[in-house]
């Protein structure tokens, strides 16, 4: 995959950064800290420019992003709940409250996570899918992906451009904390997952508790 990666930044120059940073948004396995850091790399014996790179690659990020925005907005929390309250919803085990609760939680404290998340692999992308489905603003989500993505992108393209002889170390480093912080985001999902189920369990133990005291 890195020497086709390669191969398309060095044939297709700006054009070719652009869409891969773009199909990297939606497809969260292509890796960004190759693209970005060679882009950099490419501006020590091409006419391409650092500014010229940043500028290209967060357009690239704001329009995959844009995607999966309208993909989530899609999928909206009208639609979902119905999916849920079906026949097959049920077997997702998930109900109308447990949708409204996450909804709640992205309007009152999640949409700067759409800045935050954009300097955290994989998660920088499919962020984008819960801000469209809580119908987030689009000028507001536009706003922070464009600042999360251009800092994000600044700092992989001048790598790439000032540190260039140290390339494969840099990109060594950058794979083994994108590793690091996914293993963390998920563990402490778990965690969530677990303490979420467990707190479900203790309002159900309860309940039936009061209904036994009212039958007494």
């Amino acid at each position: 995959m890195e020497d086709l990666i390669i191969q398309i930044m060095n044939n297709y120059g700006y054009l070719g950064i652009g869409l891969l940073i773009l199909i990297e948004n939606v497809f969260p396995p292509i890796p960004s800290e190759l693209i970005l850091t060679f882009g950099g790399f490419m501006t020590l014996s091409t006419n391409m420019t650092v500014i010229g790179v940043i500028l290209i690659s967060t357009l690239g990020s704001l329009l995959g992003a844009i995607v999966l925005y309208l993909i989530g907005k899609i999928l909206n929390k009208d639609r979902l709940i119905k999916i849920v309250e079906s026949k097959y919803g049920r077997l997702l085990r998930v109900k109308r409250k447990d949708i409204e609760m996450a909804d709640k939680w992205f309007l009152e404290k999640g949409t700067g996570t759409v800045f935050f998340c954009r300097f955290i692999p994989i998660v920088r992308s499919l962020i984008s899918i819960p801000a469209g489905m809580s119908e987030m603003s689009m000028i507001k989500f536009i706003i922070y992906t464009v600042f999360g993505s251009a800092i994000w992108n600044t700092v992989l393209v001048c790598v790439g451009a000032f540190a260039a002889d140290k390339m494969d170390y840099i990109l060594n480093i950058l794979d083994n904390v994108s590793h690091i912080i996914l293993i963390l985001l998920i563990v402490i999902f778990v965690v969530c997952a677990f303490l979420f189920y467990k707190s479900k369990l203790k309002k159900k133990a309860n309940s039936e508790d009061e209904n036994t005291d009212i039958n007494e």
